[in-house]
């Protein structure tokens, strides 16, 4: 019996193990039916443990409320009135329904999107929140980089502040809301600087990291070659840290998410944390999970846009030689990432000309698209072939 046991205990951990290297022999159409088997298990979850918490609650015509012609006198009587038959109704009650107070299920968060889009006009409070999520990732990576490079290859600046950024993530964020109101007032500005501040507590330290990461051969070689300062930073240490650093920001997309919801519970002035503030409290909880699901969404769009500019901004980590389109499809990207940090840093320093400067930002963004897709259009041909 004993060695049964043993037996036994052995082809489990030995299955474990396999199952441990499995996913290197999925082949990708294997990969996308396990994914699809995952997902339809986890709504089944979802749909049971929805069930599991309804309540069953009666349809009466409830009197909450007294009427408003009553005088002090009369007010507890009234009241025990108005309980008392409201119990009656109850108890005598003869039609039922079923509500989901806790968890609602997933054809009813799916039904909901259309009041959402509807009368709720989801797709503004969507794009609100994502322009200000753009604005705090510029925010947060343009001052990261004029701040972090200086500290991370002047020695004196490193002695002297590298401790204190390294602090700074220990800071906690939600608590400086009220400085920030105080500071930026209630509206965008605020909102958008709440972002980038918590982006940046992050990113920063994170700069000078990477900095201290760049290997050692390719600093020797440069300087062997007799390159300057200047060209060894723009040459070896900016293109080094930017390829890392893209991981990094792929990493924080969650936290932004995060702390935009936060800011945008403040002052009420529209977005996807407003929107889930309302309802939620209003207890329409399938429409909280929808726009839940739409974050989640975004998020993952959002990541994939990354990978997508870190593929073509630094195509050396990915493809052995460089393929056609892939210039064209660089310099797209490095336009439309350029315009949006000129935006930025234009509007801070000329708030008046934003709409001249959004719709020069349009233009530009509109160019470089065309400029990607044609790269693009080049690179799949010379891909495929």
């Amino acid at each position: 019996m004993h060695k049964t046991c043993q037996r036994t205990v052995y082809k489990t951990l030995l299955l474990i193990m396999s199952l441990l290297h499995a996913r290197e022999r999925y082949t990708t159409r294997q990969k996308s039916l396990l994914a699809l088997v995952g997902l339809v298990i986890f709504i089944a979850l979802w749909w049971a443990v929805a069930e599991f918490n309804a309540e069953m609650r009666p349809i009466v015509d409830i009197q909450t409320h007294l009427p408003s012609s009553i005088t002090d006198d009369t007010l507890a009587v009234n009241r025990d009135s108005i309980i008392r038959a409201d119990s009656i109704k109850l108890a005598n009650a003869t039609e039922f329904e079923k509500v989901y107070p806790l968890l609602p299920r997933p054809d009813h968060v799916v039904k909901s999107y259309g009041p959402l889009f509807g009368q709720d006009n989801l797709l503004a409070d969507v794009w609100l929140s994502v322009w200000r999520n753009l604005q705090g990732y510029g925010w947060a990576v343009i001052i990261s980089l004029l701040v972090g490079f200086p500290i991370g290859l002047i020695p004196a600046l490193r002695a002297l502040f590298s401790k204190q950024v390294d602090a700074l993530r220990y800071l906690p964020l939600t608590a400086l809301t009220g400085l920030f109101i105080i500071w930026f007032g209630i509206g965008d500005t605020m909102k958008v600087a709440f972002l980038a501040f918590g982006i940046l507590v992050y990113l920063l330290p994170v700069v000078v990291q990477r900095i201290d990461e760049v290997d050692d051969v390719y600093l020797k070689t440069s300087f062997t070659l007799g390159a300057t300062n200047w060209q060894m930073v723009r040459s070896v240490y900016l293109p080094a840290v930017l390829s890392k650093l893209m991981d990094d920001i792929r990493v924080l997309t969650a936290i932004s998410w995060t702390y935009i919801i936060i800011a945008e519970m403040f002052n009420r002035s529209g977005g996807v944390g407003d929107l889930i503030f309302v309802k939620g409290r209003q207890g329409q909880i399938e429409k909280v999970f929808a726009v839940l699901l739409v974050i989640v969404l975004i998020g993952f769009l959002q990541d994939r846009l990354f990978v997508y500019i870190d593929r073509r901004l630094f195509p050396y980590k990915h493809y052995k030689t460089v393929l056609p389109g892939l210039r064209e499809t660089e310099y797209g990207v490095l336009a439309a990432v350029g315009a949006l940090a000129f935006y930025l840093l234009a509007t801070a320093v000329w708030p008046g000309g934003a709409e001249l400067l959004g719709q020069l930002l349009f233009i530009i963004f509109i160019t470089a698209t065309l400029m990607v897709l044609y790269g693009e259009f080049r690179f799949q041909r010379a891909y495929v072939k």
